[in-house]
């Protein structure tokens, strides 16, 4: 892969289908629950309609017309408060360690603060070390417990981080 050919880009109808599999190939291939987590999330067959709304937006990350990774941002669900959330953020392994994930978070936490957003969350699971490490370069810190209910109960890492 060369990054050359790299391009981080608004989702589009005809990226749903392939983000879906990437983002689900990734779960598996880290051994994530699929009950509790963003694998079952019904959202994933239809990320466009998911997040066509002024207050979300989701990025994919294309490398010569492959899909390889994607993240997005849209309002805390069941939160009151300016608050949203980093969701679905996942590269397949051949896009690991190429500063696709700094590039992405940047492009998301850019764009949130655009939208007027005050705060972003995010949930993730304690093994996931390298994406850890990264929130925390970019800002995030942790919390004690949950904001909101995303419904990824499996998840019990919580970081926050000032826009």
């Amino acid at each position: 892969m060369s990054n050359d050919h790299i391009l981080i880009r608004e989702i589009c109808k005809a990226d749903d289908e392939q983000i879906a599999k990437v983002i689900r190939s990734v779960l598996v291939d880290l051994g994530v629950p699929k009950v509790g987590t963003a694998y079952a999330d019904v959202a994933l067959d239809s990320m466009t309609n998911t997040y066509d709304k002024d207050s979300s937006i989701y990025f994919v990350v294309e490398d010569n017309g492959k899909i390889i990774g994607g993240a997005g941002i849209a309002q805390l669900e069941n939160f009151e408060g300016n608050v949203c959330e980093l969701q679905k953020m996942y590269f397949l392994s051949e896009a690991r360690g190429k500063g696709l994930g700094l590039a992405m978070m940047t492009q998301c936490l850019k764009k949130a603060k655009e939208i007027g957003y005050e705060k972003c969350y995010l949930e993730t699971l304690p093994y996931m070390k390298d994406a850890t490490k990264l929130y925390k370069k970019v800002g995030f810190s942790n919390l004690e417990k949950p904001l909101g209910n995303t419904g990824h109960y499996s998840c019990n890492v919580w970081m926050i981080k000032d826009l």
